[in-house]
């Protein structure tokens, strides 16, 4: 019996996934009220008192987490397959491999830190 290499590819793949979904249906949102909307007026801004309240619950720290983490792995996927296939650089697979996935872990570190430093 053969045992066959497992590829890390399904792994990759769900993170890139999940992170197009958060990437397109709740990164604009953001962008939208705190990048556009409360900046110009449309809406009221509710303040920086009440958004640190809100960033104080355990729930929208969690959230964040998951929005920017995902949204890192996502962007690392798609920086990695576009410089290997477009600018065909397949003979560096495995550095470009190594510098988005490591780019998108530091980025969650990043996030980790934050979100723990935030009062």
């Amino acid at each position: 019996m053969s045992s066959a290499k497992r590829s890390n590819e399904p792994i990759v793949w769900l993170l890139f996934g999940v992170g197009g979904f958060f990437a397109a249906y709740f990164l604009p949102i953001h962008i939208m009220l705190y990048g556009l909307a409360f900046p110009l007026g449309l809406l009221r801004d509710p303040g920086y008192d009440w958004t640190l309240a809100l960033l104080r619950n355990p729930l929208t720290r969690i959230y964040l987490f998951l929005l920017l983490t995902f949204c890192f792995f996502h962007a690392a996927h798609r920086m990695r397959l576009t410089l290997s296939d477009i600018l065909n650089m397949r003979h560096l697979n495995t550095i470009l491999a190594f510098a988005c996935y490591g780019g998108a872990i530091v980025g969650t570190i990043c996030t980790i830190w934050l979100l723990a430093v935030v009062p």
